[in-house]
């Protein structure tokens, strides 16, 4: 049964040809691509509100198993990428990233590595490791994400992990296209 994979990725990051260079590559056997959104509906949806684009992006999440995060300059701190990430986590997805900077742009160039955005993104483990309730890094402090809710965790934390905050890095791996080879790699990184 091939792998859904959903992308989250910043528009601008489009415009520029890096999402596309990973979106649209030859996938291998075994992986179907969802969540490709078309830029005309996404500035549609985001006139008639937050609920509406969270149902878009709800829907879209149905039936993948797996969502990569592609990650540019600015990744990090757009809302709806974080949603996208936290409610990709609270409904089991396997969750990635991928530097896509180093990819040459429209312009041939490319930039700096952006900053990792499950770097700033984290959650709080309750007392007994079932729950976890998302948080986000703004403005030099963690603060509750007010975007999702708490969900149940589907393996209990070990102790040590138990009643803390934790950055979502210390769980979901990050690569970088040119230099992991993501050509190659891609189909072995959503296992």
């Amino acid at each position: 049964m091939p792998k859904r994979v959903y992308f989250a990725f910043h528009y601008q990051d489009v415009v520029e040809f890096r999402a596309n260079v990973v979106r649209k590559h030859n996938f291998t056997e075994g992986v179907e691509a969802a969540g490709y959104y078309d830029h005309s509906i996404w500035e549609e949806s985001k006139k008639k509100g937050d609920e509406i684009l969270k149902r878009m992006i709800n829907g879209e999440l149905d039936g993948t198993s797996v969502t990569v995060v592609l990650i540019g300059s600015n990744t990090y701190a757009r809302r709806w990428v974080q949603y996208e990430i936290v409610k990709s986590i609270a409904r089991g997805n396997g969750v990635i990233g991928i530097h896509i900077n180093s990819i040459k742009g429209k312009d041939q160039l490319t930039k700096p590595l952006g900053p990792n955005p499950f770097d700033y993104l984290g959650a709080t483990i309750n007392h007994d490791g079932t729950q976890a309730s998302p948080t986000v890094f703004s403005n030099g402090a963690w603060y509750h994400y007010g975007d999702h809710g708490s969900w149940r965790l589907a393996n209990q934390q070990i102790a040590d992990n138990r009643g803390k905050h934790l950055q979502l890095s210390r769980w979901y791996r990050t690569y970088d296209w040119m230099t992991d080879n993501g050509y190659k790699n891609f189909s072995s990184w959503i296992e």
